[in-house]
């Protein structure tokens, strides 16, 4: 016997999600959505009449879900199968990444009310932990979240200097994250790369720090959400480069399968509004990575926005250096001019990344060039002022080490 579920994008039908008696997943673009729809959900997805099927349609919808010990814990807690996404959507699926939400066949979308619980500091410690137990607060009425990625984390709403969890179905317009356990200094870490990463040019979304009680958590604002003059939500679609190339999320890395760095920049060749642009964009980010000491950039943490017909590379997010934590793999997600150890990588392995003329090469090296000294410049800074604002930890003077000694293998 087949159960389906409703796909809504921006409040309209899009399809339906199929899952067939053996298991199966099929997806079907609605009728109506084919005859006014300006993109489909995902570019490894074209908009087509028949059925969609295989690899991809599971790889898509599945990459809606969290990942690793995360899905365990958040299957274990419903009852059911870490291995059926379907299951586990018409769970949690009311509110994803993006701007999808899945519902069960036949049934409307709930019209988004103001129920919002506003959390003061007893019940914030208790969510605090809670996720840790009960991953995005699975089976509370009124909540369907879902996030994608293999950390805790709970997507909420932030007015004032508090927390506020949204129950109505309403746009959540943040990502809170607590420590991650037995990896110290997790919040500041990610704090202090994203906020880097901001002074030297790139493109992040804001992120800040809070403590609890003295516990603190990360918070940063959703980049696929967008707030009106009035103060309307508005959610923007987006999907993760596996989703857009097909690939499961449990093959995200690129020795296991996952993407390529020049996977990820063919389909921004192919497909977006700004291919030159965002081609110099992604490298700035792949070079950052590789600064700072990110060896977990794998093709979910790089994501594709969807403002218009033709999508654009999204914000850098889950920055975080890894290569101050000696117990972390220290193979990179994707291999830079061959090489999986930053140890082994050079300024020759960089010039893989663009094509063998001498302008090309040349503009790699000015880009280098660039984003090392305004990375060695910016550091330090940053530190100083975290440190001024009562943010005190050892990872940022451990973070300008890494980067001090990445920065010499690329002068040449």
């Amino acid at each position: 016997m087949s159960r389906k579920l409703d796909v809504y994008m921006h409040d309209v039908m899009v399809g339906c999600l199929e899952q067939t008696g053996s298991g199966d997943l099929l997806f079907t673009y609605d009728a109506d959505y084919l005859k006014a729809a300006a993109y489909g959900i995902s570019l490894s997805m074209p908009l087509q009449k028949e059925a969609l099927k295989g690899v991809q349609v599971k790889a898509f919808f599945s990459g809606l879900l969290p990942e690793e010990s995360v899905r365990d814990r958040l299957a274990k807690y419903l009852g059911l199968s870490e291995k059926n996404p379907f299951a586990l959507l018409e769970a949690v699926g009311g509110d994803c990444a993006g701007a999808l939400a899945l519902y069960p066949h036949g049934e409307q979308p709930p019209v988004a009310s103001n129920d919002v619980e506003v959390l003061n500091d007893k019940r914030l410690r208790e969510v605090l932990e809670l996720i840790k137990r009960r991953p995005m607060l699975a089976g509370d009425d009124g909540y369907r979240l879902s996030l994608a990625g293999a950390q805790d984390k709970l997507a909420v709403g932030f007015k004032d200097g508090h927390v506020l969890l949204i129950k109505g179905g309403a746009p959540t317009t943040h990502i809170l994250k607590p420590m991650i356990e037995r990896v110290k200094d997790s919040a500041h870490n990610e704090l202090f790369c994203m906020k880097l990463a901001k002074m030297v040019g790139l493109d992040v979304p804001e992120a800040s720090l809070h403590f609890v009680n003295g516990t603190p958590y990360y918070l940063v604002e959703r980049y696929d959400r967008q707030i009106g003059e009035d103060g309307e939500i508005t959610r923007i679609h987006q999907e993760d480069f596996c989703q857009a190339l097909g690939i499961a999320a449990d093959i995200k890395y690129e020795r296991e399968g996952g993407p390529t760095i020049a996977a990820c920049q063919d389909v921004i060749a192919k497909h977006a509004v700004r291919p030159a642009a965002d081609q110099i964009k992604l490298l700035n980010m792949v070079l950052f990575n590789y600064l700072v000491g990110n060896a977990d950039a794998h093709g979910k943490n790089f994501s594709l926005l969807y403002k218009g017909k033709k999508p654009e590379l999204a914000p850098a997010y889950d920055l975080l250096s890894t290569a101050i934590y000696p117990e972390l793999s220290e193979k990179m997600a994707m291999k830079i001019g061959g090489k999986y150890k930053p140890r082994d990588a050079y300024l020759r392995h960089f010039h893989r990344l663009v094509p063998d003329t001498k302008v090309a090469q040349s503009a790699m090296n000015r880009q280098i060039k660039t984003m090392v000294e305004k990375m060695m410049d910016a550091a330090p800074t940053l530190k100083v002022s975290l440190v001024k604002d009562g943010v005190v930890s050892d990872v940022f003077g451990e973070i300008i080490t890494v980067m001090e000694q990445r920065a010499q293998r690329l002068i040449e």
